[in-house]
Formats: C-alpha cells, structure tokens, sequence
C-alpha cells in the first residue's frame, strides 16, 4: 500500500469521490456509532487497511484518504447496537456494500456469515452473528467520472405519442444469439452488438425497456436461480457484474451510445420499493447493517419486524429523506452519466406511501415532479403494491405513464370469448379516459399491454387454460391463478390442425388489438417468436431455456410471425391517428359529412346504442376515426364463427380499402359502404377510406 494520509474530508457527494490527490468517502447513517472504512486488494480477498471514520456530520459520517485512487476496493464495518426487537440491527461484523457504489466486485456466496444473526439459534434474528462476512460478500469499488467519448450522442426523445415500448431481458435476449461473440452472450456488449440493434430497429418498436440491470447477484436454491430475473435489487448505482465483460462500466454506456445511433431508446426497470436482504431472516448486506431504522419501513406493533407492501419482505423507506435522496440521485446517475431515457417503476405504488398510505403528495411523487432532469426523460409506474390501498391506477402524477392491467384483462378475456366484455374493451381501446381522463392525463397515459415478463407468454395465453411452474420447486402454488387464457381445446402442445389454427388466429389478434389500440404499447420481446414458456408464468428462476430466446429454433411459422408483427408497428405508424394526444369526446368534427372523432359502430352498420352495450353475449365492435382526411375502421371478432357485417355508409359513396386481416382469409379489395362482408372468426380487419 502506498503511504496514505487520513483528514477529515466532506459529507457531499456521498459514496467515494477521487480527485488528483486521493478519495473521500461518506456514508449516512442516522443511528451508527462508529463506522470503520476497510480496503482490499484489487481481487477484494485479501483486507490490506482499515481506517476509523471519525467524523459525523448531520448523520454523514466522512473521511478523506490521500493517496488512495480509483480501482480501490472497500466496504464498511458498522457499529450501533444490536436491538432487533428496536428495530436496530447493527453488527460489525459484517462487512457491508456502500450503497453510492458505482461497481462492486466479487460475487456473493451464500455462507451463514452473510446473515447478522447465528443462523442455528433458536432465537433465530435475535440471535448475534460473530462470524466475518467479509470473505463471501461483494465489496465496494471507487470509480472515477470516465472519460468515455460519447461523441455526438444525442437522446432520441421519441414523442411520447409515438411510443412503442419493447421489453426484454439482457441474458435472455442475447444468451442464444448466434450472432454474438460467446464472451458477450447475456451482456450489454452482446446487445449492442450490430445483429441485435440493427433487428430491434428492423422490427419498429421506439423504446427498449430492460429487466433490472442493477446488482442484483442472483442466489441459488435448489439448483435455480432465484433472482434470474433481477427483481431483487442489492444495488442501485451498480450495474450487475455479470452483465459486464470484465467489468468495465463502459459497456453499458457503449450499448446506449449504439441504441441512440439506431434512434432507439434505452428505458430501465427500476426496483426501489424493496431490495436483496428481503425480511427480517434475509442477510446484512448493505442496508440494513448500515442504518436498519432508516432504510426500511419497520412494523408499527412490533419493530422487529418490517411493514411489507411489496411481498417481498420489507418496504424500501422512501419517505426518509436520506434514502429518498439516494433514490433520485440513482436516477439522474442514470440519465445524466449513463444517458439512459426513462425508467419503469416497480410496484410504484410504495414508493409514494406516507404513513402506509398512498398519497399524491409524497416526497417521492413530489421529488418527480419538480425535478428537472425528470422531466427530460419517460417514466412509467406500475401503479399498485400488495399494501392495503395498493391498487392506485390512474393516480400518479400528470406525465407519467401507468401500466394498464385492466387493458391486459380485458383484451384477453375477449379474445378468450367471454361474455360482457365489449364495454371494457371499448374503453380500453380508446385510450381508457375514464380513468385518466379526470386528471386531465395525455391519452398515452396509459401504457397497454397482451403480455410482459410476469405472466404467460402470448403464444401460452392461447395454449394452456392452467399455469404449470412445477419446474420452479415451489408445487405450482407461484405465480396467479388469473391468466384468463384458453387452451382452443388441448392442453400443452397439439399437432390438431383445428387447435393450431385457433391458436394462431387468436395470437394475431390479440397482437393487432394492441397496436390498434390508442395509448402506449409495450410488447413483451420474444412473443413475435412465438415464444413459450411451456405454461410457465412466473419464471423468475429459470436462467434456461425456458427464459432464452432460442434464436436458431425460428421455422417457417416464427419467421411468418416476426413479419407480421414487424407489419402491424408499421401499419400504426402509418395509420397517423394513434399520435393524438387528447382524449376522444364522440363529438361531429366534420359538419358537412357528420363523421365523429371516434363512433363505435355494430355489425348492422350502425352506431352503439345503449342497450347494444349490455348484450352479455355480443362478442364483435368495430371502431371509425377520423383524422387527417382519412377514415379508419377497425371490426374485432372474438366469435368462433365468420360473421355479416354492414359497412357503414356515409353521405359520398366513399369506398373502404382493407389495410389487415389478421386471419388471412379476407379477400383484399375496395368495398362500397353500405355493403355487407363475412368478417372471419377470431380475426381484426382494419380499413382506410380517402376522403
């Protein structure tokens, strides 16, 4: 070690900061009594120091070594009693993660010394772990602001308008890809590679939303990898080690300079609402030994324990202004460092608790709000929790997008052939105003969706009525119960040319029902492969085949699919009336022909009335828009039979012209209105009239 000099340094910026001379280092915590920093070797094996951090300041405790540079690596030991039943979990013996880390190293090894209680105890937590962590715990790294060139790079800031969001997972998408280099498969290099970019730009989508790419270091249980999917975050600064090509943070910059250069976007799913350590039995990683009381939401009866909206142990305490502080300070890392264009919010609804309750003025919505780098990039809430008052679609704040559950719902009940649900479907397809339309919301709002990773694949939804996640060692009791799927008759797999063709029938139509409908897609990557996960809806744990994209397995069939949906994002882009960004009032916007801004009509041709939308049994409604002197009119049916239809005829003898048929079976020519067609069973048609 070189000779180091100690002084007091600042408690901002927190985490590890170098300059020319050395690094400070601070750390919050509200309830320490003493902090030890301790350096390692470059391997993170061996400790080579260890320094008293003497100084506190406003709960920031902080010190400056001199002569220590970037590439160090560290962790903290925290002291402050040992009180579970007080909520207080201090324990020096283990070493922690600084939670301002920008790369951690070493991976995690699961050892009964990463917990801070004796694991053997009958007493369980409120037991005391003497044991050192060090040696099977990731360590801290200082980084230095890089001097990555990112040359012209400019964010593509797609209208919102024009949004179409594509999900996917780093590992999963890229894992199989034989067009990339083996020692970049599930990596961000391996998704920056040319194959990769240039087929997510070929496809259309505007907007790639990936699963959490933060440290998770997934854990190992019974042979599978509990945390595949990244959902428990141990990390928010850091990116996961494995998705790096030894290490180098740069990578996932060069992904985003090659996404922007293709005018695609980068969007990340961000896990705040909970973390890695999970409940009171989970390990002392970072967290909780650093200050327990003020990175978690403690049980209000019983401190003991922690108030859990999320399922997943315990509530990250975002109404800390300390820990909220972290929270945005992760995000504009992210948009002004790593130039990224947006986030997901997982279960969004905890984040904006006070006092266990939801409410439009927390500290976290407020922060959003008015923070100015925000307001620069796309954000989107999945708007509820497992908490009580969880549920809170429609309520986050104006320019916020919000996953639509109620979409998903419907859409695939109809398509199922369920009965009454044309008034749902109607509401949703239109941009559901009423439910963000009180709020005086943009119409794209509303982020609809068939499928994401949580649930069944789109190709499953048609091929199983029942989840089968008996490969998940949990006795099929995971994921819901509620796919509202159908199976078209057999369970699993089929060679019946009937069932087949139902399945593919439905698919595409559940498919053009997203993109024909007004508010922002997201489509789950891998669905226009026909993707299954064998009836899985809920493989989280599955670093398999069940999770990969098996990019060599397209036949004919996928190859046929992938065109298709590469077909319905062009037809909705080109179609130009899903840009708006105003909700429809039904209201005449051409007096002299009488055509409204958005009329449903029935399949005699005429407009809905009251009653037709109760009929329990109706399975068919067509929409007409107009806009830019064009007409355009949408017919879904969800009957397992072909059925008549009358075109509506307005005062010209204007013709209709067929965009799409989904079922293939539909005789492409120019139709007078007033006049009857069969639309096919299980099929979208989609026509154009010029005025």
């Amino acid at each position: 070690m070189p000779d180091i000099k100690v002084w007091d340094g600042r408690p901002y910026p927190l985490g590890a900061t170098p300059d020319e001379w050395g690094v400070n280092f601070a750390l919050f915590s509200a309830g320490a009594t003493k902090v030890e920093l301790c350096l390692f070797d470059k391997s993170g094996v061996r400790e080579t120091a260890r320094y008293e951090v003497s100084v506190r300041e406003n709960n920031i405790w902080h010190i400056y070594l001199e002569g220590v540079k970037a590439g160090q690596v560290y962790g903290y030991r925290v002291y402050g009693p040992y009180e579970p039943a007080k909520g207080k979990r201090f324990n020096p013996n283990k070493l922690l993660l600084d939670p301002y880390a920008k790369k951690i190293v070493g991976r995690l090894i699961w050892h009964k010394a990463i917990f801070g209680y004796d694991t053997e105890s009958p007493e369980k937590d409120l037991s005391f772990s003497t044991l050192d962590s060090a040696p099977y715990v990731p360590k801290s790294v200082v980084t230095e602001s890089s001097s990555f060139d990112w040359e012209d790079d400019v964010p593509p800031q797609v209208d919102p308008a024009k949004t179409i969001f594509y999900e996917l997972h780093v590992k999963g998408f890229t894992k199989l890809h034989p067009k990339v280099q083996d020692a970049k498969r599930g990596t961000f290099a391996g998704l920056a590679s040319r194959s990769v970019c240039s087929y997510l730009k070929w496809l259309g989508v505007t907007s790639v939303e990936l699963m959490p790419v933060s440290a998770f270091m997934a854990e190992r249980n019974k042979g599978l990898k509990e945390n595949f999917w990244g959902y428990e975050s141990l990390s928010f600064f850091a990116f996961e080690p494995s998705y790096l090509v030894g290490g180098k943070v740069d990578d996932f910059k060069k992904m985003v300079k090659r996404f922007h250069k293709e005018g695609l976007e980068v969007i990340l799913d961000m896990v705040y609402n909970h973390t890695f350590e999970g409940n009171h039995l989970g390990p002392t990683l970072c967290y909780r030994g650093i200050d327990n009381e003020s990175y978690y939401t403690l049980d209000d009866a019983n401190k003991r324990y922690y108030y859990d909206s999320t399922g997943c142990g315990a509530s990250f305490n975002v109404q800390n202004p300390y820990v909220l502080t972290l929270v945005m300070d992760t995000m504009r890392y992210m948009v002004e460092e790593m130039h990224v264009d947006g986030f997901r919010l997982d279960l969004a609804t905890s984040l904006a608790r006070v006092r266990h309750e939801f409410n439009q003025g927390s500290g976290f919505l407020m922060s959003m709000r008015q923070d100015e780098v925000m307001q620069l990039v796309k954000v989107a809430a999945e708007p509820w929790d497992v908490g009580i008052g969880g549920y809170q679609l429609g309520a986050f704040y104006p320019g916020c997008l919000e996953w639509n559950d109620r979409y998903r719902d419907v859409a695939r009940r109809f398509w199922r052939g369920d009965d009454r649900q044309i008034g749902e479907l109607a509401s949703r397809i239109s941009g559901s105003s009423d439910i963000f339309g009180p709020s005086r919301r943009t119409i794209w709002s509303s982020v609809n969706y068939i499928a994401v990773h949580d649930g069944m694949t789109l190709n499953d939804l048609v091929t199983y009525n029942h989840k089968h996640n008996q490969a998940n060692g949990e006795d099929n009791r995971d994921g819901t119960d509620a796919n509202w799927s159908w199976n078209s008759g057999i369970e699993g797999m089929s060679t019946d040319r009937q069932v087949l063709e139902n399945r593919k029938l439905r698919q595409r139509a559940m498919a053009a029902t997203l993109f024909l409908s007004f508010g922002t897609p997201i489509w789950r990557g891998g669905d226009e492969f026909l993707k299954t996960q064998f009836g899985n809806n809920n493989a989280y744990c599955q670093d398999n085949v069940i999770s990969y994209m098996v990019w060599e397995a397209l036949g004919s069939d996928e190859i046929n699919n992938i065109r298709f949906i590469k077909g319905l994002i062009k037809l909705r882009k080109r179609m130009g009336i899903f840009n708006r960004r105003n909700f429809f009032s039904g209201s005449v916007t051409d007096v002299k022909q009488g055509f409204k801004d958005l009329a449903w009509y029935t399949e005699k041709g005429v407009e809905f009335l009251q009653g037709d939308w109760f009929q329990s049994n109706r399975r068919a409604l067509s929409y007409v828009v107009t806009a830019h002197e064009k007409l355009f009119m949408v017919i879904m049916n969800a009957n397992a039979n072909n059925i008549n239809w009358k075109l509506p005829h307005f005062k010209k003898s204007y013709k209709w012209n067929l965009l799409l048929d989904t079922s293939a079976k539909f005789e492409a020519e120019k139709i007078a209105g007033g006049a009857e067609i069969w639309v096919p069973a299980w099929s979208v048609l989609c026509f154009e009239i010029k005025k």
